[in-house]
């Protein structure tokens, strides 16, 4: 028994400190916000709510921008130079992508009562007449077609060649405009760069002037430099997405023109074939003529 006793001794001693580590540990774990509330409810309801109270007034107001305010802050940041420059910069982006669009239309590169109405001149076979109808259309399939029936009297290939070269040579008019979208979109972040590096530097040569630095006026200087940067960015993204666009849609106007012209081309180079061998005719008698010298002939054989 005894040695039962000695052996359970040190039992219970060493609960009773793992229970005590626990308890320190619970309260050392306590959130930073839970042991002064406690100790607020055990002080008092009413001296609580003071220290409360006291704690919110303390804590400055969040101030809230409107958009509006937010549009004449970037107003004033922008400056007459940067300003100007931008407003250019947008102005023809706008103006290209006018262009743009007025001009890569199908109705307008290919106009279907020019398609119908050179369709049936050819197949009245009235050929100077669709060269001249084809001439005086300023269209994107008209111009192949003038191209390629200036050279159709020397074959369909060769017909064909010239007017691909011509298909070329409008595509590559077309592309010259598109190409400026895309300069815009590349020159827009490096605008708002080099606004943001200017303001950067007044704002650091503001800081290092005197001792009394005021952390007001230099976040307010950053985000006046900042201001240019947004804006760059924000032209160069519609100018990107038009710059994707329009290519995407040049090169399916172009793939439809030529298809036309060359269908066309391909009509008339056959329909003039067909008037060739038909202008032989009236130089062979047809059955149903009798004429005077072949009487004679038909006698003197007998």
């Amino acid at each position: 028994m005894l040695s039962r006793v000695k052996l359970s001794g040190p039992r219970p001693r060493m609960a009773v400190l793992l229970i005590a580590l626990l308890s320190v540990l619970c309260v050392l774990a306590v959130p930073e916000g839970v042991a002064p509330r406690v100790v607020a409810q055990e002080e008092g309801g009413e001296g609580g709510d003071k220290t409360a109270d006291k704690g919110k007034a303390a804590a400055p107001p969040k101030k809230e921008y409107s958009f509006y305010d937010i549009f004449l802050h970037m107003i004033s940041s922008v400056g007459w130079f940067f300003g100007f420059v931008l407003m250019v910069v947008s102005i023809a982006l706008v103006t290209l992508c006018v262009l743009l669009i007025m001009e890569l239309r199908m109705g307008v590169a290919v106009p279907p009562t020019f398609v119908e109405d050179f369709t049936d001149t050819v197949n009245r076979r009235k050929f100077k007449e669709a060269y001249e109808m084809a001439k005086e259309d300023p269209s994107f399939v008209a111009r192949v077609l003038t191209a390629g029936m200036s050279r159709l009297q020397y074959g369909i290939e060769d017909a064909r060649e010239a007017s691909f070269s011509m298909l070329e040579s409008v595509k590559a008019s077309k592309e010259q405009l598109i190409v400026y979208l895309a300069t815009i979109g590349t020159m827009g972040p490096l605008l708002g760069l080099v606004g943001t590096v200017f303001g950067m530097i007044l704002a650091f040569m503001s800081l290092s002037s005197g001792d009394n630095i005021n952390a007001r006026e230099l976040s307010d200087a950053i985000s006046h430099a900042l201001v240019i940067t947004l804006l760059g960015i924000g032209l160069s993204l519609p100018a990107i997405f038009a710059h994707a666009v329009f290519k995407n849609r040049l090169i399916r106007i172009t793939h439809d023109a030529g298809t036309v012209a060359d269908d066309l081309l391909t009509q008339m180079y056959y329909n003039s074939k067909k008037a060739a061998a038909g202008a032989s005719a009236p130089d062979m008698p047809p059955p149903s003529d009798n004429r005077a010298p072949a009487g004679p002939a038909l006698k003197s054989k007998n």
